[in-house]
């Protein structure tokens, strides 16, 4: 079982800066790709970025790649999503989930936390 927990959700500027945090805890957490995906309404859920365990093996999604960053914190059950937003791109529930490798389809990631909310200002 894994725990996560997002965290750093708000408003934002368009084409500001933000910072998201997902730390992962329980007794599976440790060996955990982390992975952030996406959602606004109506629409389905899209693959953000993910990190492996080490950290040393990244995966982006298509629209995100160049903008957005991920990355292990201090301590390593804390990964950080930094988000440089495009216009009103950006603006969605963003969650953090778990699985065994950097995969870009959610059914394969079993662990979800609650979600964080950002909204774009114009």
């Amino acid at each position: 079982q894994v725990e996560l927990a997002e965290s750093g959700g708000g408003l934002v500027q368009a084409g500001g800066s933000l910072r998201l945090a997902c730390v992962a805890s329980g007794r599976a957490s440790i060996g955990t790709t982390i992975g952030w995906f996406r959602q606004t309404p109506g629409k389905e859920r899209e693959f953000v970025a993910a990190i492996d365990s080490t950290g040393g093996l990244t995966a982006y999604g298509d629209s995100v790649r160049g903008r957005f960053a991920i990355s292990k914190g201090n301590p390593k059950n804390t990964v950080y999503l930094q988000m440089a937003s495009r216009s009103h791109e950006g603006a969605a529930g963003y969650y953090c989930s778990a699985a065994d490798w950097p995969r870009r389809n959610e059914r394969d990631y079993e662990f979800w936390g609650q979600g964080t909310q950002v909204t774009v200002l114009s």
